[in-house]
């Protein structure tokens, strides 16, 4: 399986800290964001990885290189400085995954979940894994049924949980679209009406790295350790 690090936004909520270092390169624990995926991508069985990038990309390229001293293979899709948001972005890089369901995950965010875990159930199009409503976000995105069945309006028994930013995606689901700048989610959503999207819920660490108050929370946890 091959997976996509999704690392081409601009971090205007992160700024000034992204002023002149793309958020996936900013330090946490000691290593660039980014490196934590890349890692544990690594521990997952994952060698193939593709990461997108606009706003200062080449010092993400630069950075990280080929991949060969973390013990993987990386492939970039450049975008243009204004990127394609996420839907346009993985269409765009489509040409790298091959034509099996592989992984996405969100730069910006900092997890324990094991990648290895995850699966795209039969006839799925997409497998969410989703985490309970942080406090920035407590309205939550997809309803996640004691089925595994995930939807954007409420079912019986379901939770309205937040989208993590990790999921399986079958090339599939992005089948008659064009080129160009467009969201994720309108796809998802579209898949779900017709019982094509599953989910999961991760208990553990997730943190949505996406301000310098949160940056310094990542910090916090892992020096202390807390899961």
């Amino acid at each position: 399986m091959k997976a996509m690090i999704l690392a081409a936004g601009k971090g205007t909520r992160m700024r000034p800290l992204t002023l002149h270092t793309p958020k996936a390169l900013l330090p946490v624990g000691g290593k660039p964001l980014i490196l934590h995926h890349i890692e544990a991508l690594r521990r997952s069985g994952v060698r193939d990885i593709v990461i997108n990038c606009a706003h200062l990309g080449q010092q993400i390229i630069d950075a990280l290189g080929d991949g060969q001293r973390h013990g993987v293979r990386l492939h970039y899709s450049q975008e243009p400085d204004e990127p394609l948001e996420t839907g346009g972005g993985i269409l765009q890089a489509l040409p790298l995954l091959d034509d099996a369901p592989f992984l996405i995950v969100n730069g910006d965010v900092l997890t324990d979940f094991d990648f290895a875990r995850l699966r795209l159930p039969p006839g799925k199009l997409a497998h969410l894994l989703l985490v309970e409503n942080p406090d920035h976000h407590r309205e939550g995105d997809f309803y996640l049924s004691p089925s595994a069945a995930v939807r954007s309006q409420a079912m019986p028994g379901a939770r309205r949980l937040t989208y993590s930013g990790i999921a399986l995606l079958s090339p599939q689901l992005f089948a008659g679209c064009h080129p160009g700048v467009f969201p994720l989610a309108p796809l998802l959503i579209a898949a779900m009406q017709s019982d094509r999207v599953s989910g999961e819920l991760h208990p553990g660490r997730w943190i949505d790295v996406g301000t310098p108050e949160r940056l310094q929370r990542a910090e916090r946890e892992l020096a202390g350790g807390v899961a």
